[in-house]
């Protein structure tokens, strides 16, 4: 559901604090035009001719940026990261006419035929790991496997939780969410939220979004990170993360009730990774626990001192780790 930050930002080499890869610039980035207005932000660094990997961010709405390249060995994979619609790079940022779960399958096949790859690795955390699935599920001819962290299925009792039952461990990082709406609309948050976060004027929709995002930002971390919630509070992530989020949890993410679920068995034969944060709050591990059983066949890394962000140090080494098994496999 969310973006993420590094805390290990500065450092240009694996060290032994940093699994993470050497910092690596893209050799070929763009514009692609889909239906209109959108226009998706790509990108490729790393071997051209290497075994191609898709990195799908959080959010909905989150958008991706240059740390999540070092998750990848650059000497062996072909780095594939794009900016969903409406989100980041991608323009115009916050836009939700025509952004829907199918449409986003559908840019990423265009993407796919676009840079003439025959089969890739799909690597998805958060929302990344919603839409992971629904892709794979759609065409797991086109898949080598999955990468999954954070994992979130939409379901309604997730959206519940994070409307109202993170209130049980962040009780003042909810009490300033929940307040910003008037106390006759706290019945429901969502369709609160989502009425100012879609209404056209800046003075509406910009503090609601900033609201809704520090809020995400607070509940991110298993210890706090005032460095988190002020990234999670800038206004090209508030607008991107926030009104998107409320866009599609209104909209039950445009895909029938546990249709995620009811197909898993779909890529079961697909090689698969789910890591996991213990205290993940904002995608408790209940969710993963729960797709892990119904896909006994994927291997379940559960990190015990993390929360929800894919830079929690624990969750950053077991995704790399995940990454460098994947090389002997592919």
């Amino acid at each position: 559901m969310i973006p993420e930050i590094n805390p290990l930002e500065n450092l240009n080499s694996k060290q032994p604090t940093d699994p993470l890869y050497p910092r690596v610039d893209p050799h070929d980035c763009g514009w692609l035009a889909v239906t209109p207005p959108h226009q998706i932000y790509w990108e490729q660094s790393g071997n051209p001719h290497g075994i191609p990997v898709v990195f799908l961010h959080g959010g909905p709405g989150a958008g991706a940026g240059p740390m999540h390249r070092r998750f990848f060995d650059p000497a062996f994979y072909r780095i594939i990261i794009f900016d969903q619609r409406g989100a980041g790079r991608s323009r115009p940022l916050g836009c939700i006419s025509d952004n829907t779960t199918l449409l986003l399958i559908e840019d990423m096949e265009r993407l796919r035929k676009m840079f003439q790859v025959e089969r890739w690795l799909v690597f998805g955390g958060s929302w990344g790991s919603t839409l992971a699935l629904a892709y794979a599920e759609t065409h797991p001819e086109r898949c080598l496997g999955l990468i999954l962290r954070g994992i979130f299925l939409c379901r309604p009792s997730e959206i519940h939780w994070f409307l109202y039952g993170l209130r049980a461990i962040f009780p003042e990082a909810w009490r300033t969410f929940a307040h910003f709406i008037p106390e006759a609309e706290r019945n429901d948050l969502l369709q609160a939220y989502h009425q100012r976060l879609s209404n056209p004027d800046p003075a509406i929709h910009m503090p609601a979004a900033r609201h809704w995002s520090s809020y995400e930002g607070a509940c991110s971390t298993l210890l706090p990170s005032a460095d988190t919630v002020a990234h999670f509070s800038s206004d090209t992530v508030a607008l991107g993360l926030a009104r998107i989020e409320a866009h599609y949890f209104t909209n039950h993410i445009f895909l029938p009730e546990n249709s995620l679920m009811d197909r898993i068995r779909s890529i079961a034969h697909l090689p698969g990774v789910i890591v996991q944060g213990r205290y993940d709050g904002v995608c408790p591990i209940v969710t993963a626990d729960d797709l892990h059983q119904a896909w006994p066949e994927a291997e379940y890394a559960v990190v015990p001192d993390a929360g929800h962000s894919a830079f929690e140090p624990g969750i950053l080494r077991q995704l790399v780790l995940a990454t460098d098994r994947f090389k002997s496999r592919l």
